[in-house]
Parts: structure tokens; C-alpha cells; sequence
């Protein structure tokens, strides 16, 4: 096709000199067809001229992108308060004013036939870069199978592996933000399956260092968690398409300390626990998607929701910094909690978007042994939750500006009403995410 366009060029050149057409004789015609002749020859000589695809990875090798973004947050309450009911939980919170928020520097690449690449750096607000993904992915395997090594993030549930530049709304559900400190990230292995069916099917297994909360990283052999999750989704005609999974994860904590934990004693400013055992955890996820005449670019609608149950039990040491006696008094401890959020987003003409999210979580009873009773609150009587609505517009596909307002109920006797401004821009080459 290049040399097609190199030799038209030509001739159109020779042609745009002025003569009468209607003069020209056998030999100037004889003239122009040598000229393009030896154009031709000369381009055959010169072999294949290259062409570069546009956008997309296989643009460049490798292919770089910085992703751009600042929120800023107005809340009436301190973000540092935890949840009710689950102050041995992660809380990742929010930051008030302006925060530079979710920045990355991405670089991906085909290593050879057999092997991807991908690095993914948090932009520090305070100043350097964090791992946040970086690892080597298989092409497929025989059999369907492909094998992931290195730092990622879990493929359980639906919203774990979408980086925050992708989420539909400023920050995780509460779910997220209290199970998995916003999204469950681990050093290891994870082995894919994905069958040779028309309807999509993919069965993982992941073994990992255990780094990611609820686990404790430690320096030692072998895994300290494990996940297990499976998904299954097909299209419904040309206008609806669905998604459905379960996940299992399994670590462990091994001196876990919780700050600040409030206690029946009353204890100013609460107390320093410290937990170890098990930890379990099952989920459940459903994402539905609706286009009319199955045209995304205009309108469409998707839905989808998420649940979690954790099961914790070990042995909790209650108050670990007592400055006088009595010692520290260490006993049984187990607690199930759990979570769910429902949400939908709605584009309702293109480039705009509007979404509504809603929150719960359970803290649980706790089953606390004998030594403890007097000591620790065993069932908080309160079910933390939120109301989030956003609105965002996205002047193009590598740029998106939203607005969120949320009431957030998580806290008791601590009603928040929160407002975020949020700005999220791409440059550079940027693979296309999942589904």
C-alpha cells in the first residue's frame, strides 16, 4: 500500500507540470511511463517501507503511559476514624483538601512470543515511586492456561484487579476499604484457565507472600495466603452481557496491632490491641451491562454488586502498651464480619455519565474467651453504611472530570457529608482495560 501511495505521488508530481495535454505526443507519454517505472524499481530495491500501528501497545516497545490525577475532598468528620465495629480492620480513608490522589507510571511490553512484561508505579504524593504491579505474564499455555509471576493484583471478586483510575466512582465501597485496605494486592503466582467454550469461563488459583492485608508479611519460606475464584459470563443478543464469580482467599495475621481501638473500660483514646490466627474470606460478585443496539459509545447502563464474609479466630492481646499492671492479658478471639455494596452507572447521552452507590457493612459478635469479657466490646449494636452519588463527564477517552457527593454513615453518632472533585487524565500509550 506505501509504494501504491509513493508512486501516485509521482506521477501526480510529473503531471502537475503545466503542458498542453492535448499536444503531447507518443513520446512525452513514453517519458512519464519510464519515470514511474524506475520509481517502482527503486522502491522494490529499498524492500517493504515501515509503518507504525497508531496508539495501543504494540505502538511502541515499550509502551509508556502516565496517568494524571488530584481529588479534592470536603468531610466534616476526621477520615482517620474507622468504621464502627472494625478498628482491627484497615482504614485507608480520605484525605481532606486537595490530594494528588491516584498518579501511575505504567510500562508495558511483548517480551518475545512467550512472555509480557508490565511495571505499574504509584506516584507518591510526598515524593517517589511504589510497586504497584510488576510482573511477567504468559502468552496462553497448552490447555487454555496462562501463568502470572511476580507482584499483582488479586483476581478475586470484580473491582480487586480495576486500578483507580478505572473505578467508577472517587474511592472503593466499604467493603473494599475495610476487607482489603481498598484492594488485595500480593507477591507470587497466579495459574489461569480460561476454557474453549463460547461462554466465558476462567477457573485461578494464586499462592502468595501473604504481604497484602488482612495477611502479615514475613520473611520465610513458602506462601502465607492463598485464592482461589472462578468466573463465568456471556452475552444476551446484541443488547445485554453479564458477568458472575465466587472467590475464596485464605491467609494469616500474625501480630496484627490495631490502634485507637475503643474498649468497655472506657480507656481514653482507646486502646492498642493485638490479634493473631486465621483468616477467611468468601465472596460473591454480578456485574449486568445494557446498550441499546449494543452501541456503548451512546448510552448504556451497568449494574453490579459485591459480597464479602470474613471469618477471623486466633488469640487477641488486649491493651499491648499498658504503661503499669496489670500485664497485658492475651485470650481467644473470633469474629465474623462482613459487606456489600450495590451500584449502577448510567451514560445517558455520550461522554456523560451519573452513578448511584450503596454500602453496608456487619461488624459481627464477636466470641471473646473468658479473660477478655470485661475488656473487649464484643457486639457494637451498629451497621455501618453510605450513600454515594457521582456525575462525571469525559471530554475524551484519555481525560475525565467528576464529582461525587456521599453520606456517609459508617461511623456512629458520626453522620458525614462528604463532596469530591476528582480530575483523571492519560497520556501515552494505555492498553485497554477489563471488561
Amino acid at each position: 500500500m506505501s509504494k501504491i501511495i509513493y508512486v501516485s505521488a509521482a506521477l501526480a508530481a510529473l503531471l502537475s507540470h503545466p503542458f498542453n495535454a492535448s499536444a503531447a505526443s507518443d513520446g512525452d507519454l513514453q517519458a512519464i511511463r519510464e519515470r514511474v517505472q524506475q520509481l517502482e524499481q527503486r522502491m522494490e530495491q529499498s524492500g517493504p517501507t515501515p509503518t507504525r500501528n497508531s496508539g495501543g501497545e504494540g505502538a511502541f516497545n515499550p509502551a509508556i503511559s502516565l496517568i494524571l490525577g488530584e481529588t479534592y475532598g470536603n468531610l466534616r468528620q476526621d477520615p482517620a476514624i474507622p468504621a464502627t465495629g472494625f478498628a482491627m480492620n484497615a482504614n485507608p480513608g480520605h484525605e481532606q483538601g486537595f490530594n494528588l490522589g491516584e498518579s501511575e507510571l505504567v510500562i508495558t511490553a511483548n517480551i518475545d512470543p512467550q512472555f509480557r512484561g508490565v511495571g505499574r508505579f504509584a506516584i507518591d504524593p510526598a515524593g517517589g515511586l511504589s510497586a504497584e504491579d510488576v510482573y511477567v505474564q504468559t502468552g496462553a499455555l497448552s490447555a487454555g492456561l496462562s501463568l502470572k509471576m511476580g507482584r499483582f493484583l488479586s483476581g478475586l471478586g470484580y473491582l480487586n484487579e480495576k486500578h483507580a483510575h478505572t473505578w467508577d466512582f472517587v474511592d472503593q465501597p466499604l467493603v473494599y476499604a475495610t476487607l482489603w485496605d481498598n484492594q488485595l494486592g500480593e507477591d507470587g503466582l497466579q495459574l489461569k484457565w480460561l476454557a474453549p467454550t463460547d461462554t466465558f469461563l476462567e477457573i485461578a488459583a494464586e499462592l502468595g507472600r501473604g504481604r497484602g492485608f488482612p495477611g502479615t508479611d514475613r520473611a520465610r519460606n513458602g506462601s502465607g495466603a492463598g485464592v482461589l475464584f472462578a468466573h463465568i459470563g456471556d452475552d444476551i443478543g446484541i443488547e445485554h452481557n453479564w458477568r458472575a464469580g465466587v472467590s475464596l482467599h485464605q491467609t494469616k495475621r500474625v501480630d496484627a496491632v490495631s490502634d485507637a481501638v475503643p474498649d468497655l473500660l472506657d480507656t481514653a483514646d482507646g486502646v492498642s490491641n493485638s490479634f493473631s490466627g486465621d483468616s477467611r474470606t468468601a465472596g460473591v460478585d454480578l456485574v449486568w451491562k445494557y446498550a441499546p443496539n449494543g452501541n456503548l459509545r451512546d448510552r448504556y447502563v451497568k449494574l453490579q454488586g459485591e459480597y464479602f464474609r470474613r471469618k477471623e479466630s486466633g488469640s487477641l492481646t488486649y491493651d499491648i502498651n499498658a504503661a503499669s499492671p496489670p500485664p497485658p492479658i492475651t485470650d481467644s478471639f473470633s469474629v465474623t464480619q462482613s459487606g456489600w455494596y450495590v451500584q449502577s452507572v448510567y451514560q445517558f447521552m455520550p461522554r456523560w455519565r451519573n452513578g448511584l452507590r450503596y454500602d453496608r457493612l456487619d461488624p459481627g459478635i464477636a466470641a471473646v474467651g473468658a479473660l477478655n469479657a470485661g475488656n473487649v466490646i464484643s457486639d457494637y449494636g451498629y451497621r455501618p453504611s453510605r450513600t454515594s452519588l457521582m456525575l462525571d463527564f469525559s471530554p475524551s477517552e484519555f481525560s475525565r472530570l467528576r464529582l461525587q457527593l456521599a453520606r456517609d454513615n459508617s461511623r456512629q453518632g458520626l453522620a458525614d457529608n462528604q463532596l469530591f472533585v476528582q480530575y483523571i487524565m492519560s497520556m501515552g500509550a494505555h492498553g485497554a482495560h477489563q471488561y
